[in-house]
């Protein structure tokens, strides 16, 4: 109870409650998640979560904007990495997509593919709409025009996001194990090639 009461005290509670939560996530699954498994991983009572989270669906929404959070931080960081032309950004945008799948597949499947979190929650709808302006963003430079105001642009940025998703998707489930020596010799090298190939012309 110490801890509990410690954790609190210092503002800790949430932080360590999310913690806990993207572990007991990765372990369990969305079907297995629970606030008294998280509570227990994380050292205090079974009460303790309802401080921040009044049910299961408040702590995945927070969890999935944690998720859209470090998305984001992927993207920028790829990106930042990337030349001034802006076909290398899109590619670089996506490799950091994928990455962020690849080193965290469970928060990838709870934020894009699972209804429990609220999507409506404007935390997340703030952190989601940073990751996905960076994608329109990049189309934009290389289209000349915000690609959101033309049926053709939102094709391309579907087009576009579609695939990215679809390779992260396929490596996380182990479908493209033909392109493992290139991936395990140069793994972005070898998104970038393929990433390279979806780029609208």
């Amino acid at each position: 109870m110490t801890r509990t009461k410690s954790a609190y005290h210092h503002g800790d509670l949430r932080q360590a409650l999310l913690t806990a939560a993207e572990i007991e996530l990765g372990e369990k699954g969305l079907e297995g998640f629970t606030l008294r498994g998280v509570a227990r991983r994380a050292g205090v009572s079974h009460a303790a979560p309802a401080h921040h989270f009044k049910d299961t669906a408040a702590m995945l929404t927070a969890l999935a904007t944690v998720a859209a959070e470090r998305l984001t931080q992927s993207l920028e960081k790829y990106r930042a990495l990337a030349t001034e032309d802006a076909s290398d950004r899109i590619v670089a945008s996506g490799i950091g997509y994928i990455a962020f799948a690849l080193e965290n597949p469970a928060l990838f499947k709870l934020l894009f593919g699972s209804e429990r979190p609220d999507s409506d929650d404007p935390r997340l709808v703030e952190q989601a709409a940073r990751a996905f302006h960076i994608l329109t963003g990049d189309i934009a430079e290389l289209r000349g025009a915000d690609p959101m105001t033309e049926e053709e642009g939102m094709l391309d940025t579907a087009a576009l996001w579609s695939a990215v998703h679809g390779i992260a998707s396929l490596l996380i489930a182990d479908r493209m194990r033909f392109l493992k020596p290139m991936l395990t010799r140069d793994r972005n090298a070898t998104l970038a090639r393929l990433i390279r190939r979806t780029i609208p012309r």
